[in-house]
């Protein structure tokens, strides 16, 4: 009998079974269903029972209630290149072998990107036997698309770099990943199963508006292939071996889904150093907070984007108090509701806020469109329900609802379906990439909309220097606009509100409390990732408060720790 039949007969119909795949890399038996405890069993009885029968070891999967096309297209990529995966798989193992090297032991990091900024985020962890490379991002408002300094004579040659470590798929800590590949990495890249789906879809994304905007391309869909090729994927508290003197283990950051702190042991207790990527303490209507527990603990490197002495941000209460004020006196009026948004993580946090407001009946139910990358983004969400925070996770498989997957949210499919959504004087709520409107589907409705005052504009992200969302934010009254190649001057009679506390970035008072509550206290905090004020403020007032040794590095500095 084929194994296929052998599975089938051993799972419950119940289970629902939508797809069975086999990966000779990593000899597992892939099986998606759409109820994984049945599938399961009590204790596990049909997992042991399969590995009886068909010697494969089984990876039960929840089927994606929403069709992922970068999830499917990507776990059909690495079914085709089972062999080629096993292949570097081989070659990874046979490097980890190679044994470690006797005389002095060091531990340095080399400050590549990302330090005294925003962007470009990348850092380099060197000790006698490895250099692993952590994060690697581009800075997307940099006119010449800003890179790190990965030409530096201790990085290149590139074939020399052992792994690379990926926090999160935000393009400043991932753009650039696929570029290493071009200039010949061919090593295994660590992160989590939903960090390599989100930064290729972001990949592919950025890829598509350079050429759209005639800029450089700096590597083609080939080399982004390469990285997921590459992809070793890891849930939270996994352990292993990533160079013959060093473990890895990713735990929850709270900022994105699949975000990751990078906890990195250093030979055989002689260093632990952890690179924190982007950080949320607190627990979000989307993730857990950001862990701050580790067994073993000297230094860390974490954020700063919001560590300035005026940065507090409402919280999330506040936030969902004021969304709601705002939509309600709107949509009263028979408004249209436009909310420029990030299509990762601010989109879902709005969506789930949106569909709590209108099922207790706080504001009128109205479609709630999204256009842009949003669809694409949601539905990689609904593909790792595991990844979401305790109550959502809690909801979504005791009870069986997920509030992203409300009737209330309409994908907005296309440009006629567009033009009859502006064009439709019955009121409703559009979520549009993207979220500092320097560009995409958000123009379009922003074009006919902006003129009427019953309408309000509604901004829950940050709006950077330069970019239309800012001087939206500022007040102009006339905005110039490029219009099928014509500037044409826009009249702003539209509502235009904030509404802060939506940042999946910690704020000063939580960046502290990460800290102050972290065990064991490191010896060592060294900051990047925010302006450099910013940086150096809260460097200084971390070393007053806690007498810790606090260090806000430049880009190309090198710190040694060993």
């Amino acid at each position: 009998m084929e194994l296929f039949t052998l599975i089938r007969n051993i799972i419950p119909k119940d289970a629902e079974i939508t797809n069975i795949y086999f990966l000779p890399d990593v000899g597992e038996v892939t099986i998606e269903v759409m109820k994984p405890g049945v599938a399961i069993g009590k204790q596990g009885i049909f997992l042991n029972e399969i590995r009886k029968t068909v010697n494969w070891a089984p990876n039960i999967i929840r089927t994606p209630p929403i069709q992922s096309k970068t999830v499917k297209e990507i776990r059909g990529y690495l079914r085709s290149m089972s062999d080629e995966r096993k292949e570097i798989l081989r070659k990874v193992g046979r490097k980890l072998h190679r044994g470690v090297s006797k005389g002095e032991k060091f531990v340095r990091v080399v400050a590549l990107g990302g330090f005294r900024e925003v962007g470009r985020s990348c850092s380099m962890l060197h000790t006698q036997d490895s250099k692993i490379l952590i994060d690697c991002g581009v800075d997307v408002s940099s006119d010449n698309n800003g890179s790190p300094y990965i030409h530096l004579p201790e990085v290149l040659p590139l074939e020399t770099i052992d792994a690379v470590v990926i926090t999160h798929a935000h393009l400043d800590h991932s753009g650039l990943v696929p570029l290493l590949y071009k200039y010949g990495f061919d090593g295994p890249i660590y992160c989590t199963p939903p960090t390599r789906d989100m930064m290729t879809l972001l990949q592919m994304d950025y890829l598509k508006v350079a050429a759209a905007d005639a800029r450089k391309i700096p590597y083609s869909a080939e080399n982004i292939r390469d990285v997921i090729k590459h992809c070793i994927t890891m849930d939270y508290g996994d352990t292993t071996d990533i160079t013959p003197d060093v473990r890895l283990t990713l735990h929850n950051a709270g900022h994105i889904l699949g975000s990751s702190t990078a906890h990195f042991h250093v030979g055989e207790g002689l260093y632990n150093i952890a690179f924190s990527g982007d950080i949320k303490y607190e627990r979000t209507w989307l993730f857990n907070p950001a862990v701050n527990r580790f067994p073993r603990l000297e230094a860390i490197f974490m954020e700063a984007t919001y560590g300035g002495r005026d940065d507090f941000q409402p919280s999330r209460n506040e936030a969902t108090q004021n969304l709601k004020d705002i939509a309600e006196r709107c949509l009263k009026k028979k408004g249209n509701v436009l909310i420029p948004v990030f299509a990762v993580g601010r989109s879902q946090e709005v969506m789930i806020v949106l569909e709590d407001l209108m099922r207790a009946k706080k504001i009128p139910k109205v479609p709630v469109y999204l256009d842009g990358m949003i669809w694409e983004a949601t539905a990689i969400h609904t593909a790792y329900p595991e990844y979401l925070n305790n109550k959502l996770r809690a909801q979504i498989f005791q009870k069986g609802e997920n509030p992203l997957l409300s009737d209330i949210f309409v994908r907005v499919e296309n440009h006629e379906m567009r033009k009859k959504i502006i064009a439709d004087p019955d009121p409703c709520i559009v979520l549009a990439t993207s979220g500092m409107m320097n560009g995409g589907p958000v123009m379009e409705y922003f074009k006919d909309w902006a003129q009427d005052k019953k309408n309000t504009m509604i901004f829950v992200g940050y709006q950077a220097e330069g970019t239309v969302g800012r001087r939206i934010q500022r007040g102009w009254d006339e905005l110039p606009l490029n219009i099928g190649g014509n500037i044409v001057n826009i009249k702003m009679n539209m509502n235009v509100e904030t509404c802060d506390g939506f940042s999946g970035h910690s704020d000063r008072r939580q960046l502290l409390n990460y800290i102050n509550n972290m065990s064991p206290r490191p010896e060592k905090v060294i900051f990047g990732h925010g302006e450099e004020s910013k940086c150096l403020d809260l460097s200084s007032t971390m070393h007053k408060k806690f007498n810790l040794n606090t260090i806000a590095p430049m880009n190309l500095e090198t710190i040694r720790f060993k």
